[in-house]
């Protein structure tokens, strides 16, 4: 139930403005200190798997950008990043989905990156061979389902539908699947040179039933990064299966970067 309390801070936040969840009003009712949102996508996806996301920060007055970022080699993405974070009026938050943990591990040293949320994302250290930390874990189903054509790789429906979106509905994750865009095998073997983790306030969303990233990988990487941390039971996509939970972590490091 939400009580009186968290009701009035929630009309005392403008009409028409509903509650992300219950008790969140009262979360994130005082100013917001960065009022831009940058995010990033990872493999299997593109801009559009932020959309449930979207419409949420929006309602609460932030200016958003989903980055349509190439999936080539790791430079081109986070120079794409970049790009957006350069066009932000002020403290930005960064974040970033499954391979784009990467991506914004690099970006995040901007200076307008005031913090940074993963979501069931890679977060390798500066240098760090991702591929050989993530071979300290059990490996997750959806690895065995990239299908490559040419040096071009994808995840093949089978493995879509159940191991990376398998708490989608499933008329909604045949059509993620179709929209899935494309990524250069060059990209799997890329390394960041930078850990903006290591300076920059930090959360993360643990996917519990992850079967494309190892949740027990995810775990030490957010422990590892002390990483304010939520864990939800969900799918690789809890973007999409989980947006009010995943809204609430970005409006979290929104208030107190």
């Amino acid at each position: 139930m939400i009580n009186r309390r968290a009701v009035l801070l929630n009309l005392s936040a403008g009409a028409g403005v509903s509650l992300i969840a219950q008790g969140a009003a009262a979360r994130v009712s005082a100013p917001l200190s960065a009022r831009n949102v940058v995010l990033a996508h990872g493999l299997f996806a593109d801009g559009s798997s932020w959309a449930e996301v979207i419409g949420r920060l929006q309602a609460r007055g932030l200016n958003v950008t989903s980055v349509q970022n190439p999936l080539t080699r790791l430079p081109e993405a986070v120079a794409a990043v970049q790009q957006v974070l350069a066009r932000q009026d002020g403290p930005t938050v960064l974040a970033g989905h499954s391979f784009a943990g990467m991506i914004i591990s690099e970006a995040g040293v901007h200076p307008n990156v005031s913090a940074l949320a993963y979501v069931a994302a890679r977060a390798p250290d500066a240098g760090e061979d991702y591929g050989a930390l993530a071979g300290r874990f059990s490996a997750p189903p959806a690895t065995a389902g990239i299908v490559y054509d040419g040096d071009e790789g994808r995840l093949g429906e089978a493995a879509f539908l159940r191991d990376f979106a398998g708490d989608v509905p499933r008329a909604r994750a045949r059509v993620l699947y179709a929209a899935q865009q494309p990524f250069r095998k060059a990209l799997l073997s890329d390394r960041t040179t930078q850990a903006a983790w290591r300076s920059k306030p930090s959360w993360y969303a643990v996917s519990t039933e992850d079967r494309t990233i190892n949740p027990d990988l995810q775990r030490f990487m957010a422990k590892r990064m002390a990483a304010t941390t939520v864990e939800l039971r969900s799918s690789h996509l809890s973007l999409i299966s989980h947006p009010d939970a995943v809204t609430r972590l970005i409006l979290d490091a929104a208030k107190r970067a």
